[in-house]
């Protein structure tokens, strides 16, 4: 699992205003020092007055990191969770007569998730008419994040046309269950015969991050399905999904 790494949201800080920093005052102490002093850095001192009133740009640190420690052929994990726009309960066996599943972490407010949803949406719509089942998962704490909790994820499915369930984790113990860490991130699992569902790619969706103008193709994740429904062999070279870290509840972080 790569190191953290800083996420700079400057739109973020637009949105949560920093109030102006108070004005530079001199202690009586320090003005004596200037007083005896020969030659004062007015200059010094006018430039620190002017800053204290200049707008600061505000850098929000978020935890990014790469997906991994799940083996390929592991088995996908029982779960049973709600749906919060239907109120429908949805369980792995709801997929079991589906050649493959694809299992997606995603949340409604991480920057790499807002940066595929669209593209996400569109694949999901043309893979499932091939026959692939797809289910969502959002696992983030309410606590720290209320913005990812259950009423709003029903807004987010609605707003953007989700043609797959999109489902509550809110003991987290799912997530956990499967190995995720990140949002995104990708679990694809394929059946052979009557053997449970095994996972046979645990990658990106492709190359695409919101800050390095890469166009998004959902090249990766295409090519790792349209292999699993035509039951071919899927490189085990893949590279890992990056985003935000899943939010845990606080004190109880994997």
């Amino acid at each position: 699992m790569a190191a953290s790494t800083a996420i700079t949201a400057v739109a973020h800080a637009a949105s949560h205003p920093i109030p102006p920093r108070t004005a530079f005052a001199i202690s009586p102490r320090r003005l004596s020092s200037l007083s005896q002093s020969k030659k004062p850095n007015l200059s010094h001192l006018q430039r620190r007055r002017a800053n204290a009133h200049s707008p600061r740009r505000v850098v929000i640190r978020a935890a990014r990191i790469e997906s991994g420690g799940v083996k390929l052929g592991a088995r996908a994990p029982d779960f049973e969770l709600p749906e919060p726009l239907t109120g429908n309960v949805w369980r792995l066996d709801d997929f079991e007569l589906y050649p493959c599943l694809l299992v997606m972490f995603i949340c409604n407010h991480c920057p790499f998730v807002i940066h595929l949803k669209k593209d996400i949406v569109k694949l999901s719509n043309f893979y499932m008419k091939k026959g692939l089942a797809v289910v969502a998962i959002s696992s983030n704490s309410v606590v720290t994040h209320p913005q990812d909790g259950p009423e709003l994820m029903a807004e987010d499915a609605k707003m953007f046309k989700y043609p797959f369930p999109y489902l509550y984790d809110e003991s987290q113990e799912v997530a956990k269950e499967f190995g995720a860490v990140c949002t995104p991130e990708f679990f694809l699992y394929k059946k052979d015969g009557r053997r449970p569902f095994e996972l046979v790619y645990h990658g990106q969706f492709d190359d695409s991050r919101p800050s390095n103008n890469t166009p998004v193709t959902g090249r990766d994740l295409s090519l790792a399905i349209d292999l699993a429904l035509s039951c071919q062999p899927i490189p085990t070279n893949q590279k890992p999904s990056v985003g935000c870290s899943i939010k845990w509840h606080p004190g109880t972080e994997s």
